[in-house]
């Protein structure tokens, strides 16, 4: 998404919710403990099938501590699952039989991290308060793009055409030129456009349009 920093400011733990799924009954409780005492609210499941049966709460930043070896569904196959399906729940993955394939396919399709056991619990702390900030700032910036997004709705098909051509730089006289139209339509077009979209100027026009991806779609036509 765009906009979406790997960087993102930390954030509070409370409020925040860890998934801890591992096979192993120890594990989940002493990664629970740890978890826990640092202020995150954490909810374990001893398989990947377990967590995709549960319901899960929509609110707060959240990520994913995740075995890989399990039985069943791996938690290599979880994440891809996830993927598809278009949550992007930021995951850290914690085991005792990692290897440099598994980690590079992991890193490749989204991983926070890929810890080895037994876990040094400040680089989990360390991977945890990534990965819920990443999850905090991939919402904020989800939000502004639906907000926006209710807002380039708002507009007539022939308005986004001029906004389209306006966020490239294009002078009022050179769209109405390739629209085939006069310069001061265009002026009312534009003056709409701006309304609509609640910019308070042409380069918030543009902020807004690279958010939303306008700027790679085609140009209208020329007429």
């Amino acid at each position: 998404m765009a906009g979406v920093s790997r960087h993102a400011d930390a954030v509070s733990a409370a409020g925040c919710t860890v998934h801890v799924v591992d096979d192993d009954a120890s594990v989940r409780k002493s990664l629970q403990r740890l978890v826990g005492a640092a202020g995150y609210r954490v909810q374990s499941y001893d398989s990947a099938r377990e967590f995709l049966a549960r319901p899960h709460s929509g609110e707060g930043p959240q990520c994913l501590i995740l075995d890989i070896r399990m039985p069943g569904v791996d938690g290599l196959a979880l994440q891809t699952s996830l993927r598809d399906t278009g949550w992007t729940i930021p995951v850290i993955f914690a085991t005792g039989f990692g290897d440099v394939a598994s980690s590079v396919r992991a890193m490749k399709i989204g991983a926070v991290d890929f810890l080895q056991k037994p876990i040094d619990e400040a680089e989990l702390l360390a991977a945890v308060q990534r990965g819920v900030a990443l999850d905090a700032e991939l919402r904020r910036v989800g939000a502004l793009v639906g907000a926006l997004t209710t807002r380039v709705d708002r507009l007539t098909p022939r308005e986004r055409q001029v906004f389209r051509l306006v966020v490239t730089g294009m002078l009022n006289k050179q769209i109405a030129g390739r629209l085939g139209t006069c310069e001061r339509t265009i002026k009312v077009h534009r003056a709409r456009i701006m309304r609509k979209m609640e910019a308070g100027s042409v380069a918030e026009l543009v902020r807004m349009a690279d958010r939303l991806g306008v700027l790679e779609s085609p140009l209208p036509p020329a007429v």
